[in-house]
């Protein structure tokens, strides 16, 4: 398992609306196949109807790699994930970039790097640092409303739970909520059945205090 990495070049918005984060949520989901990318055939598809609907009716088949969590901030993301074919995880993570930069540089008109070189990845070796990295995954959306959190602790934590069950561009949801289509991106049953006695706000919190060592 591995935790995969990247924020925009010299720190930029690489995401500006929620169309963008549409996009590369279901990039996720299609890109994760040895099957070429050929997104305008599926929006030909798939035309007039919203991006969720391409989730429904489109079977990806084997998959490259198994995904068990992500979050998409303003300028990077994170991505859980577990290498199911050789060398699955640098082709996963080629389309996605080349597919999600592609459609960026046009949508805004520019051109050149849209991420800060290639992806970072750091494995996962053991149960300490997958539930912590689980939980620290999940709560990296609380920045948005609370930059300071992690220092000083969170100051509303109503309000912050209800952000993350509202929060529709990471996992978290799909851990408490299985019914939205977005839950195809990921593989839970490839990894442990603990998750789900960690996916409410204080559980997350509680792990997330526990850094592993050396960490």
């Amino acid at each position: 398992m591995y935790h995969i990495y990247n924020r925009g070049t010299e720190k930029r918005s690489i995401f500006l609306s929620d169309t963008d984060r549409d996009r590369f949520q279901l990039l996720l989901y299609i890109a994760n196949s040895p099957n070429p990318v050929h997104f305008s055939n599926l929006l030909y598809l798939y035309q007039g109807l919203p991006l969720i609907e391409i989730y429904k009716g489109y079977d990806i088949g084997e998959r490259l790699v198994d995904i068990g969590a992500y979050c998409l901030m303003p300028n990077h993301f994170h991505i859980l994930l577990r290498e199911r074919t050789e060398n699955g995880i640098s082709k996963f993570m080629l389309k996605l970039s080349t597919a999600y930069s592609m459609y960026f540089n046009k949508k805004n008109e520019r051109s050149g790097a849209l991420f800060q070189g290639a992806f970072k990845s750091k494995h996962v070796g053991d149960e300490a640092y997958l539930n912590w990295l689980f939980s620290y995954i999940h709560l990296n959306p609380l920045k948005i409303i609370e930059p300071g959190w992690k220092e000083k602790g969170v100051r509303n934590v109503s309000g912050a739970k209800d952000f993350m069950k509202k929060y529709a561009y990471s996992s978290h949801r799909d851990y408490f909520e299985d019914t939205r289509p977005e839950s195809k991106i990921l593989a839970r049953g490839e990894f442990p059945e603990y998750f789900s006695d960690i996916n409410d706000f204080e559980s997350l919190c509680e792990e997330f205090g526990k850094p592993p060592e050396g960490d």
